[in-house]
């Protein structure tokens, strides 16, 4: 008779959509300190977005959100994240980190446009959150003065990781 043990945790990501919205709603008014506009909601369900904006589960829990939004300029695409956060009981979990490596595997294989890199802003207050993304290659570039504007502290840190692409195959270019 074998021992059986207890199922690996899982995190599953799926792709914000009408239906699971209202998840999404819920878990970022317990998130984040303010409150995203209708036209975010709007936003994060188009089908463009649909790789970058996920729902969170582990073993099939909704317990966080993560979501971007390509922007090009200069000819030059980044993938701006817009919102990424974990539930607290869940963090320290490897969630966070197994959700970011996602993403950031996903801007790398994606070819239209390429994306060279993601960036975020992070309130200057969050040193927590400013370590973890440093612990994932991300780096300081910038400081936005003023950039939250019905909280405080008021400015935020531009954090910034370049994207390595990979070929079609999953190897270097």
């Amino acid at each position: 008779m074998s021992e059986s043990r207890p199922a690996q945790p899982r995190v599953s990501f799926a792709a914000v959509t009408p239906n699971n919205l209202g998840t999404v709603r819920k878990l970022n008014s317990v998130l984040f300190p303010i409150k995203y506009s209708e036209k975010f909601y709007h936003d994060i369900v188009q089908p463009d977005v649909e790789d970058f904006c996920q729902l969170i589960y582990y073993n099939d829990i909704p317990v966080g959100t993560m979501c971007g939004r390509v922007e090009v300029k200069d000819g030059q695409a980044k993938l701006y994240l817009m919102t990424f956060a974990v539930l607290a009981p869940y963090r320290s979990r490897g969630i966070g980190s197994q959700s970011l490596k996602h993403l950031i595997q996903t801007t790398a294989a994606h070819a239209k446009p390429k994306i060279n890199a993601i960036y975020l802003h992070v309130q200057v207050s969050n040193d927590e959150a400013k370590r973890f993304y440093e612990r994932h290659g991300f780096k300081e570039v910038g400081l936005y003065k003023d950039y939250y504007k019905k909280i405080t502290p008021h400015d935020a840190w531009i954090l910034q990781l370049d994207i390595e692409q990979k070929d079609a195959a999953g190897g270097n270019p």
